[in-house]
């Protein structure tokens, strides 16, 4: 191991935000998430990436909920047990204005589900599948919604428990309908995520 890899491994929340803060100002590109104790990257995404979470907004929009989609990966989220970790999520959906002066990452009251779509990267599957439900899961958020693109499909989790993660997930291929309970109360016609699987 490098020196500047275990200095890494062994950093705490804090040294992490400086260093997110410092990277966020010098590349606009390249944002950091601090999950599992781990630094990641939360690279750039495709154009069908961003069509998907445009998708999740208007169909959210158009049920009404009262519930508001946050979306493009620039919402910080302190997840995990003792709020440790520091993740990036796709999108989140909570009512409107709970991230009013919450800053740059803020505390998970309030938040519904989170949502992640895959990128075609070498550790979507550590990061999407793994970490993160178990992150978001730690911190209490009811629901998490990963659009998977790899084997077209939407799996929604819910019943966290710390340190167990989801304890249940009903997942549905592209172009079926998945019913998301209360209070998300709406039903997702996946047909469309089809023509952004590519």
């Amino acid at each position: 191991m490098t020196v500047m890899a275990q200095h890494m491994s062994q950093m705490s929340v804090e040294e992490f935000e400086e260093l997110a803060a410092h990277v966020a100002k010098r590349f606009d590109a390249v944002r950091l998430e601090f999950i599992n104790g781990r630094v990641g990257i939360k690279g750039m995404t495709d154009g069908n990436h961003s069509e998907v979470i445009r998708w999740l907004q208007e169909c959210f929009l158009m049920a009404g909920s009262g519930l508001w989609l946050y979306g493009g990966g620039e919402l910080g989220l302190r997840v995990e047990r003792y709020r440790k970790g520091r993740a990036l999520p796709d999108a989140v959906l909570a009512p409107r204005g709970t991230f009013a002066g919450k800053g740059d990452w803020a505390d998970t009251e309030g938040v519904v589900m989170t949502v992640e779509v895959t990128s075609y990267d070498t550790d979507t599957h550590r990061r999407d599948r793994e970490e993160k439900p178990a992150g978001y899961a730690d911190a209490g958020i009811p629901y998490y919604l990963l659009i998977d693109r790899d084997d077209c499909s939407v799996t929604l989790y819910s019943d966290p428990v710390p340190d167990e993660g989801y304890r249940s997930a009903v997942k549905k291929a592209f172009g079926a309908k998945l019913s998301l309970p209360e209070p998300l109360g709406i039903e997702l016609d996946t047909e469309e995520l089809k023509q952004y699987a590519e």
